[in-house]
């Protein structure tokens, strides 16, 4: 039997996941449908949006980055862009997140209440580039340790990605292919190539 604490952990973290799911569903559903230019575009119905994406697929990760007093320059999470549609972030008030832009690095201030929303690969690659994926790092903290609680908009391994329209920049993928290229490059190369790979 679960001690209470743990049972009432398990269900604050199912109804964060839950609520997360729901807004990141609604908000891949409205950006498509914005690409597209109307509503209950063809393949696109806001429900169902992305294909493929459901409780079983996507999944929430609870991050701790402990305080780092030696190495003031040291990543919590080092440069990345998130193999998804989107992600949803909710962070602490101890800040660390910086996302590139313009070829520089931006913190990203906490703001009570707020939630960030990155843009994922997939979604780039269905929005033939029109939304870009972005790419961000965590910094860790000299004093202080810095939570956060991340969902992933992540359709089935074997979900074909597609494209809001042809032509593509992209060959076709699924998600699954999309993963296995991902690792087999890191464990190659030390690093992410991405989307890269998958061009015409």
């Amino acid at each position: 039997m679960l001690c209470p604490r743990v049972v009432a952990y398990r269900d604050v973290t199912r109804e964060v996941a839950s609520a997360m799911s729901k807004l990141a569903s609604t908000l891949a559903g409205v950006l498509a449908e914005a690409l597209l230019g109307h509503k209950n575009a063809p393949g696109v119905e806001r429900e169902r949006f992305p294909e493929g994406c459901d409780e079983t697929t996507c999944f929430l990760r609870l991050n701790r980055y402990p305080p780092c007093p030696l190495l003031p320059d040291t990543f919590g999470l080092v440069p990345h862009t998130d193999s998804d549609f989107l992600t949803v972030l909710c962070q602490d008030q101890v800040g660390g997140l910086q996302l590139m832009k313009d070829s520089r690095w931006l913190a990203v201030k906490p703001i009570p209440g707020a939630l960030i929303v990155n843009i994922g690969d997939l979604f780039q690659a269905w929005s033939n580039n029109r939304y870009k994926s972005v790419e961000h790092k965590v910094m860790t903290n000299a004093t202080t340790e810095r939570y956060s609680v991340a969902y992933f908009l992540c359709p089935s391994y074997d979900s074909p990605i597609g494209t809001c329209r042809e032509p593509t920049p992209y060959m076709p993928f699924t998600f699954g292919e999309y993963r296995r290229k991902v690792q087999e490059d890191v464990k190659r190369t030390g690093k992410k190539v991405g989307l890269p790979s998958f061009l015409v």
